[in-house]
């Protein structure tokens, strides 16, 4: 079983934007996705949606794991993602991440946080927009 994590999910959501987001998405997200994050519940066809917005903003990320830790089907970590958007100003975000993944090794459920450390105010809900 090979088992995503969250840097290559990121990557191929903002960074290979040439694979189509269906594939992406199959191939590192379950079926019955939820994702909670700042407290706002999405399934996995909300997170879709999310993921196209980000693709329309988005001209490229840098993902750096600071910590990360794997325990069965149980993943945590706490990453920063530098984003360049499509306008030329960056957002950088922290991000505090707990996971559970399926017995294929996608992500079934992610539970995080987001702490902005760079950018406008109105890119503060990144991690929530549609």
């Amino acid at each position: 079983m090979r088992t995503t994590d969250i840097r290559t999910a990121l990557d191929d959501i903002l960074n290979q934007q040439q694979r189509p987001l269906e594939d992406v998405l199959d191939r590192h997200f379950s079926p019955g996705y939820t994702q909670r994050t700042n407290g706002h519940c999405d399934d996995r066809e909300a997170f879709a949606q999310h993921a196209r917005k980000l693709r329309e903003v988005v001209a490229s990320a840098r993902i750096e794991v600071l910590d990360e830790l794997r325990d069965g089907q149980r993943y945590a970590d706490r990453h920063r993602v530098r984003v360049t958007k499509r306008d030329g100003t960056q957002v950088v975000q922290e991000v505090y991440l707990f996971a559970e993944l399926d017995a294929e090794g996608r992500f079934a459920r992610i539970e995080e946080t987001t702490l902005m450390l760079e950018g406008a105010e109105a890119d503060r809900e990144m991690g929530n927009m549609k």
